[in-house]
């Protein structure tokens, strides 16, 4: 977490701080919280160029992806039940969209393509008069790629349905300005760019019309949408981590780029080393890649005291499977079982690069020659 959201945060959790309920507004100190709340609403509202009453606190993007499908699947479902999304979401929109199709709504999974990309002409052909939300993420959390959102949601701005955009990979890296892009809602998630686990927002463009239907029942905190006690620590963390990550996006991608290029550059010196997905429209942070006649699995235990790289999202720890998003992609056979997800960030060094590369290139070495012997 960048250094200066924990220290804001520190300042909202002591007695001399700000420490008070912000529901609690009979006393001053409850006034002071929710005036901090509201400020940090207005200022990340301000970084989106949205309206802050049309943003909502929720404990991350998987809340807030659930808080949306279910939300507007259960509002309009006497309007129509059918919903489209991609096979190489993120389990947060994959799971809640099988639980919806259990009790009887209609998904459709578009495929992308071996780059990653989603076609708006194939968006399009599965539109039906039965469609009220297309959900798709902006960037993918496990290659990288970048979804062009901006054309898409130009092109279903006059379509009566609702266009939800899962934004927990690029908020904080690219810019977002909800007045020029006409999304309907948009899910965020604060330790995606360096502030607190925790925390996110669900953005519901013209709330009070679009009237979603609540997930849980409570004290009515967050219009209703999402009771419960705000933990003004948290969020006070996230608008402080958001402000910074806005101002140097720039220099981060740039730090970011510079580090792929390294680390990338180190890896081509094996043989048999494939980068799955578009590697130009990409965030540099994120590499995919495959070793031939090196699984996944053995290169992991591998690396495990040295490097901290996955198979896949680390939503899916606690086994070792094949990538869903790869498989989507049409990656199969070795490449797909081989397949692992390096990534790093503003505060990963080029030494730390150097020494990651150095690591996986000795490791690969070593598995293929006991795969030889």
């Amino acid at each position: 977490m960048t250094p200066q959201a924990a220290k804001a945060m520190a300042q909202c959790l002591t007695l001399s701080g700000v420490f008070a309920n912000p529901a609690s507004l009979q006393h001053d100190f409850g006034e002071v919280a929710d005036a901090l709340v509201e400020q940090s609403r207005t200022e990340i509202a301000h970084l989106l160029s949205c309206k802050a009453k049309d943003l909502i606190f929720t404990s991350g993007a998987t809340e807030s992806n659930n808080l949306a499908l279910k939300g507007i699947a259960l509002r309009y479902q006497s309007k129509g039940n059918h919903i489209i999304t991609s096979a190489s979401e993120h389990k947060a929109v994959l799971d809640t969209c099988k639980y919806l199709k259990s009790i009887g709504f209609k998904i459709t999974y578009l495929r992308p393509d071996h780059e990653g990309r989603i076609s708006l002409d194939r968006i399009l052909d599965a539109l039906t008069e039965e469609t009220i939300l297309v959900s798709l993420m902006q960037v993918n959390n496990e290659t990288g790629f970048i979804q062009d959102i901006q054309q898409i949601a130009l092109a279903l701005k006059d379509k009566d349905l609702f266009f939800h955009v899962d934004a927990a990979q690029s908020a904080g890296k690219i810019k977002i300005d909800l007045t020029e892009t006409p999304i309907d809602l948009l899910s965020l998630s604060a330790h995606k760019f360096y502030g607190p686990k925790g925390i996110g927002c669900l953005y519901v463009r013209n709330r009070k019309q679009t009237n979603l239907s609540p997930l849980m029942h409570g004290g009515g905190q967050e219009y209703g949408l999402r009771p419960g006690t705000l933990p003004t620590h948290q969020i006070v963390g996230m608008a402080t981590a958001f402000k910074i990550a806005h101002d140097q996006m720039l220099t981060d991608y740039q730090h970011g780029t510079r580090l792929a290029k390294m680390l990338t550059d180190q890896l081509q010196k094996l043989e048999g080393v494939q980068f799955n997905g578009d590697q130009l429209n990409k965030l540099p942070h994120i590499i995919n890649v495959s070793f031939d006649q090196v699984g996944a699995d053995s290169l992991l235990i591998a690396l495990r005291d040295e490097l901290a790289i996955a198979s896949g999202s680390a939503c899916n720890t606690g086994a070792i499977d094949a990538s869903h998003v790869l498989r989507a992609m049409g990656i199969e056979g070795d490449r797909l079982y081989g397949a692992v997800r390096i990534s790093f960030g503003r505060y990963t060094t080029e030494s730390d690069i150097q020494q990651a590369g150095q690591c996986i290139c000795a490791a690969v070495t070593h598995l293929r020659q006991l795969a030889l012997a």
